[in-house]
């Protein structure tokens, strides 16, 4: 028999808690919400819709006849490199446009992309959205710096993304790390109550509190309970929903940070959502964030040359939900959901559901994360044999499992390849059934022993010396390692390099992670830090 979410030790259970009640929202959508059933419904906002405004705005000015002496060099296509005309034709360079005053100013926006954002706004339930062309971590970035003051402190959970911990680079914000554990009862909420009430003890207010819900397979946080917490103490809650852009527009979606009561949510519009790569969206809501602040720390961090091409795509992904708010999803929905029945009755694969607890109900039906542990295989050779047998790609590849998303444009006949490809991949292992040698699935917890000795600002700017690897035990890491992706360290630059944190990494080296940041790829040596 297949296993269930028993079976994956190595999961962050942040699970959402949806109460028995109505909720309206901000865009006039409402959802009823019963136990672990809820409802959501998006009113149609016209059945005339005019085009996005970005885009018609980028459309009108490369169809002008322009005498043209104005950047990017390849001069509206005319010499772009034939290499890359062969792949993707002439059109993208056609509208590859700069700062036109007909396409408006990112940071001071007054014609389509502020329109464009104000349409976002209302379709995200947000008081305001801005645009993104550095991808969720510049947003991460923004909003941390837009709350956190040197010298300030921030609650947030010791595994976020590699872009929480540069943003305390550069704001010289002091963290006050939370620490997950790896089973289906731990309670995130609590966790950041005892934070605050551990601050408060000691005189002091954490200037902002950040999560990351959902996590890179699909599991959610309380949030409402956690903006609420925040939220009697005027603390400004930061969401990392880099992976829930498209929740809130189905039935069967988790309700969005948003409708829970975030401060600031940033999500990566081109994940599930159909922007162009690198593009992603930042959210606010309420009162408690500085919004001028905000801006400047948004003119500070990106780019002065945009890519009207993917400003463009926010503005079509955003029309795209206006026009059709649920039935985008449907058909992924539905695919998602019948993969995972069949996968769950194929011998040896375990299948990541809901705990088995009333209490904890939301985790994204998009998300199929499998285990092949009962097999004998980690996640990266199970990830070989689907590429080598059905030309499978995966988007996430762990130690003990494989994460695969579905999206709006995810088909019928790549859902079909995956599930042959797993019933082979079962077949092939039970035929040769073997625990293999020397392969040992420790249940190694990444961070129940940290210790920090610098903050992230201090040890960036530290002096470094390399050493070799194995004496590195008992020093303060110079460089910030992590398996990727999901993009979580395992080491920080500040905190002591303890035994369990290096065995940790060792392990994902050998069983084939790529391991981002390691200035020596080969795990002979390490950069620390010295003071």
């Amino acid at each position: 028999m297949a296993s269930t979410s028993s079976s994956f030790p190595h999961f962050e259970s942040i699970i959402l808690e949806q109460e028995s009640k109505q909720v309206e929202f901000k865009h006039g959508e409402v959802r009823t919400t019963t136990n672990n059933d809820s409802m959501v419904y998006h009113p149609r906002m016209g059945h005339q819709q005019k085009l996005p405004p970005l885009v018609t705005a980028l459309e009108d000015a490369a169809a002008e006849d322009a005498a043209s002496f104005h950047f990017p060099g390849h001069n509206r296509g005319r010499a772009a490199p034939s290499s890359l005309t062969k792949l993707i034709g002439q059109r993208p360079f056609l509208h590859d446009l700069p700062e036109l005053p007909e396409l408006d100013n990112l940071f001071a926006p007054e014609g389509p992309i502020l329109e464009a954002q104000k349409q976002a706004a209302e379709i995200f339930g947000a008081s305001e959205t801005w645009f993104l062309v550095g991808g969720t971590t510049c947003g991460i970035q923004a909003a941390i710096m837009a709350t956190c003051s040197p010298g300030d402190t921030l609650i947030l959970p010791r595994n976020s993304h590699i872009s929480a911990i540069s943003a305390m680079v550069l704001s010289g914000v002091v963290p006050k790390y939370i620490f997950p554990y790896y089973d289906c009862d731990w309670d995130i909420a609590s966790a950041v109550e005892k934070a605050i009430k551990e601050l408060e003890l000691e005189g002091q207010k954490p200037a902002a509190v950040f999560v990351t819900s959902p996590t890179y397979h699909g599991i959610c946080s309380k949030l409402k309970e956690i903006s609420d917490l925040c939220h009697s103490r005027d603390i400004p809650l930061i969401v990392d929903e880099a992976h829930g852009a498209h929740f809130g527009f189905h039935p069967q979606l988790p309700l969005s940070a948003l409708q829970q009561g975030a401060d600031l949510a940033v999500q990566s519009t081109h994940k599930v959502l159909c922007s162009l790569t690198q593009s992603s969206m930042l959210h606010l809501s309420g009162k408690l964030v500085d919004r001028e602040k905000l801006c400047r720390c948004l003119q500070t961090l990106q780019s002065t040359s945009p890519s009207y091409l993917l400003l463009a795509s926010l503005d079509a992904a955003a029309a795209q939900l206006r026009e059709n708010p649920s039935t985008v999803f449907d058909n992924a929905i539905h695919l998602a959901i019948e993969a995972r029945k069949t996968m769950e009755q194929i011998p040896g694969i375990s299948v990541l559901k809901f705990p088995n607890y009333a209490e904890f109900p939301a985790i994204d039906p998009l998300r199929l994360t499998l285990g092949f542990y009962d097999l004998g295989l980690s996640g990266y050779e199970a990830d070989d044999f689907l590429f080598k047998d059905q030309r499978i790609i995966s988007e996430l590849t762990g130690s003990h499992s494989i994460t695969f998303p579905f999206t709006p444009g995810t088909c019928n006949e790549h859902v079909n390849r995956l599930v042959l490809g797993v019933k082979n991949l079962s077949s092939s292992s039970l035929l040769r059934w073997r625990k293999k040698q020397g392969m040992k699935h420790t249940d190694l917890k990444p961070y129940n022993d940290i210790i920090m000795q610098l903050n992230p600002r201090e040890a960036f700017f530290a002096k470094k010396t390399r050493v070799n690897i194995k004496d590195t035990v008992g020093k303060i890491c110079g460089e910030l390692i992590c398996p990727y992706p999901p993009g979580i360290p395992i080491m920080i630059p500040g905190e002591l390099v303890t035994e369990g944190s290096l065995n940790l990494l060792l392990q994902a080296k050998t069983l084939g992670a790529t391991l981002s940041g390691a200035s020596d790829p080969g795990l002979t040596s390490m950069v620390i830090c010295d003071v």
